[in-house]
């Protein structure tokens, strides 16, 4: 397994919070160390650039708790950048602080018709595009993310409030292969899964309760939740190396590496 260098923008969480609820995982009522977040943050951060990849940091807002979730800032493709709406408005105003991240840094820029939550619910997955709905992004945003990215968009119907966005269920492992919950999905969704990856692996809810599935691979390595163990063991057996972090404190607001962690796709020259 060969793996890929990336680059990959990120947002400290410097006002991290659990001031409000819209998803299960948020209670404003229980405790959080933002000092921790802080720490387990620049843990994720130093694996990544162990690893080799190169880390960009977009500085965080004010008032916007949730910011240090980085990968419902947009979703970049081939150079390409789409901004993100948000459902709710307690994020609304992360969006243009991307959006104006991502036009400095030049990509080519597309603003979203419909509710779209970035790299949360879009996943590129080879030369298919992965995109979730039912709770967060609008099913109405799949064909614009067709038409800006030019890769066919397989609609995936989450049904389990927990697993919110796509990639809290599924990850992609390579261009070949992701790891999914099958239960966090509808029958249908289901089943064009099982066509499209008929060797996928398959997590336990166990494993997704601690959010293992909210991963980021570069090919080879696989960086994941520490409390998602028997998920690690599966991909060790696959060939995977699996490395594990902390991310408890952010966990608390719902989120894991993945969410942490936006790719910034340069163009097709640099690899998909």
């Amino acid at each position: 397994m060969d793996a890929t260098s990336q680059r990959f923008l990120m947002c400290r969480p410097t006002y991290f919070a659990v001031d409000y609820a819209i998803n299960p995982w948020m209670d404003p009522t229980a405790p959080v160390d933002a000092d921790l977040a802080i720490r387990q943050w620049e843990q994720l951060r130093q694996t990544y650039h162990d690893l080799g990849h190169t880390v960009e940091e977009i500085p965080p807002v004010p008032g916007l708790p949730d910011m240090v979730f980085a990968a419902n800032g947009g979703t970049v493709i081939d150079g390409r950048a789409m901004a993100v709406q948000f459902r709710d408005p307690q994020r609304a105003d992360e969006a243009p602080a991307y959006r104006a991240w991502f036009e400095a840094a030049g990509f080519e820029m597309y603003d979203p018709k419909h509710v779209n939550e970035g790299e949360g619910d879009i996943l590129l997955a080879g030369d298919l595009l992965l995109a979730g709905t039912g709770f967060r992004t609008a099913h109405a945003s799949h064909a614009q993310l067709q038409e800006v990215f030019g890769y066919p968009v397989i609609t995936l119907q989450l049904v389990d409030p927990r697993f919110y966005h796509l990639d809290t269920a599924l990850t992609v492992l390579d261009e070949h292969t992701v790891a999914y919950l099958p239960e966090a999905f509808s029958p249908g969704s289901q089943a064009a899964l099982r066509r499209l990856f008929p060797d996928a692996v398959h997590a336990t809810m166990a494993d997704a309760e601690v959010l293992g599935l909210n991963a980021v691979s570069d090919g080879r390595h696989v960086v994941l939740p520490v409390q998602a163990t028997g998920l690690a063991a599966k991909l060790r057996d696959r060939g995977y190396q699996t490395i594990g972090v902390d991310l408890s404190e952010l966990r608390k607001a719902g989120g894991g590496p993945k969410c942490c962690t936006l790719r910034l796709r340069q163009g097709k020259k640099a690899g998909k």
